[in-house]
């Protein structure tokens, strides 16, 4: 018998197979059976950012974070849309947004170090990939992202300090810089 649960399992399968086309119908007969869970409003707007639906993933976005404002992977990833469109004003709304609900995610600092970075605001992309890495010390897409920035602002020695570090690293590249679908 089909579940909520089961379907989203499947819905997750097919996203990451890079069949979000395929996921999309799962996740809304999921949401048939229960309209009020966050997290398959969720998954059901991340299929729909990577078909390139952005306005109904916004939309399912804004779902989820009606049922629990507090859901930070909704709050980055309807920032990680304005990223794309190069709408920065508001992709950095909502990434502070979702670090006002998770602090402790390395993902979330690391991608507003990425919109820092983007922008040329050096020393708020450093500060922004100093707080990823204090979290996760070993994560390399933050490590290589320091370093880059430490040159950009003439800080040489650090750069090849996080140079050193990334060296030890390989084959590890620590969490994906992208929001990822959720178990309900």
């Amino acid at each position: 018998m089909e579940t909520a649960f089961s379907l989203n399992n499947s819905g997750i399968a097919l996203t990451e197979a890079n069949r979000p086309c395929d996921a999309i119908p799962l996740f809304r007969k999921a949401l048939g059976m229960e309209p009020g869970n966050p997290l398959l409003w969720l998954n059901l707007g991340i299929a729909q950012q990577r078909t390139g639906d952005y306005e109904g993933a916004i939309d399912s976005f804004q779902k989820a974070l009606g049922i629990d404002s507090s859901l930070a992977e909704a709050w980055l990833s309807m920032g990680l849309i304005y990223y794309e469109m190069n709408e920065f004003e508001l992709c950095e709304n909502y990434y502070h947004c979702a670090i006002s609900h998770d602090e402790s995610d390395p993902r979330l600092w690391n991608n507003l170090g990425v919109l820092y970075f983007t922008l040329h605001n050096f020393t708020e992309a450093r500060l922004s990939f100093e707080k990823a890495v204090s979290l996760m010390p070993h994560y390399y897409d933050a490590l290589y992202n320091l370093r880059d920035t430490c040159r950009e602002l003439g800080d040489y020695r650090a750069a090849a300090e996080f140079e050193r570090a990334l060296s030890g690293l390989s084959g590890y590249s620590g969490p994906v810089s992208q929001s990822g679908l959720s178990q309900v």
